[in-house]
């Protein structure tokens, strides 16, 4: 098929929706489809890798007020208008319902071209982080509108679908997350990366990863980290990522080790090489980064959500709290940091639940899904 895929986030950008759609483009591009990215220009990253298996298309772009690390697309139906009246896709794909995905889905259905998106983020949810709890309703309404005017909506989990359904969205389907297992793997483990950390080979290593913001239940996180701490002095925590808290927590936490965004093959090396992976957000719709340190070999604890509802078996491959039990998940976490060898066993019934969860399988799904998306409207 030749498949349009509208996103106001993609690498170089790092962050969940990003890193999986570069897969998918990548993916389905190796497959025979024609696949062209639309996404908002940023030259502040350098030049993005130029792959051959799909084409971009840069459109106009500006940073979100007070977190320029991410950007909004402008509205560009005329332009997508002229494009696709010129060369016709079969499909067109929005990720993200900020100004650019919507003008695209509103192009689409004026062409009467066929037009799916993807739920990954729930904005409406961090309306309550970010003073604008009053908006909540509106955001809603505004996400339930636009992928209501799509013939399917793509979430990460049957959860999540189920979530949304009761919101009032149609046409839910399930588009799961993959894990690179080649790349996250135990096997890429580092004596030398412990050792800059300042960890002892027996020392317990506690790894995060993500993006340093307000609804991410950092607060949480650090009452985990000190019970952890007081429990188990000889723990050690690193911090992937950045963002707008970055530079207060740097400043609160000083006995932290904070790397900031760091490449992928690095980050690898870096999951590998931590033994324990606590995960507090409760506003995740998948949680990329919890597979991704199961894959690693790392003993994880979460709450009962998202991705850890889907893969975490407690007590056989991690351990998992009530997402209403904060106090539940701080002490699971001190379990794992005072106990070696239930470490060992859930590392290893970690990597194992995982390796199944390929990119290839998970692409393949969703390859099938839009093909029939596409016959469907050809027989309409």
């Amino acid at each position: 098929m030749k498949l349009t895929i509208v996103t106001e986030t993609f690498p170089p950008e790092i962050n969940g929706v990003a890193m999986t759609f570069g897969h998918i483009a990548r993916e389905l591009g190796r497959r025979g489809h024609q696949v062209t990215v639309c996404h908002p220009r940023r030259d502040d990253l350098g030049k993005g890798k130029v792959h051959s298996d799909f084409q971009t298309l840069p459109l106009p772009g500006l940073p979100i007020p007070g977190y320029p690390l991410l950007r909004f697309g402008l509205p560009a139906g005329s332009t997508l208008r002229r494009r696709w009246r010129a060369d016709r896709p079969d499909l067109v794909h929005v990720v993200t319902e900020g100004p650019l995905g919507s003008s695209a889905v509103t192009a689409a259905r004026d062409l009467r071209l066929p037009v799916t998106s993807s739920f990954h983020t729930n904005f409406h949810a961090y309306t309550r982080h970010y003073g604008f709890a009053p908006l909540h309703r509106a955001t809603l309404g505004w996400l339930r509108r636009v992928h209501n005017r799509t013939l399917r909506t793509f979430a990460p989990t049957a959860e999540l679908c189920a979530e949304l359904s009761d919101h009032g969205f149609t046409g839910l389907s399930v588009l799961s997350r993959g894990v690179d297992t080649e790349q996250f793997t135990p096997a890429k483990r580092s004596a030398v990366l412990r050792a800059s950390w300042g960890a002892a080979p027996a020392d317990p290593v506690v790894l995060h990863a993500g993006r340093m913001a307000a609804e991410k239940n950092y607060p949480l996180l650090f009452r985990a980290f000190d019970a952890m701490r007081a429990a188990n002095p000889a723990c050690r925590f690193v911090l992937v990522g950045d963002g707008p808290l970055r530079p207060k927590f740097t400043r609160e936490h000083p006995t932290y080790r904070f790397t900031g965004f760091i490449p992928r093959q690095e980050l690898a090396r870096h999951y590998a090489s931590a033994d324990i992976y606590v995960h507090a957000s409760l506003t995740e719709t998948f949680g990329n980064v919890l597979t991704e340190a199961m894959a690693s070999g790392l003993a994880v604890a979460g709450f009962d959500y998202a991705a850890a509802r889907q893969f975490l078996r407690d007590g056989e491959n991690g351990l998992s709290a009530p997402c209403d039990q904060p106090d539940a998940l701080i002490a699971a976490a001190v379990r794992l940091a005072t106990d070696a060898p239930l470490r060992t066993r859930l590392a290893a019934a970690a990597r194992t639940t995982i390796e199944p969860q390929s990119w290839t399988n998970v692409i393949s799904r969703f390859e099938s899904d839009l093909l029939a998306v596409v016959a469907a409207h050809r027989l309409s």
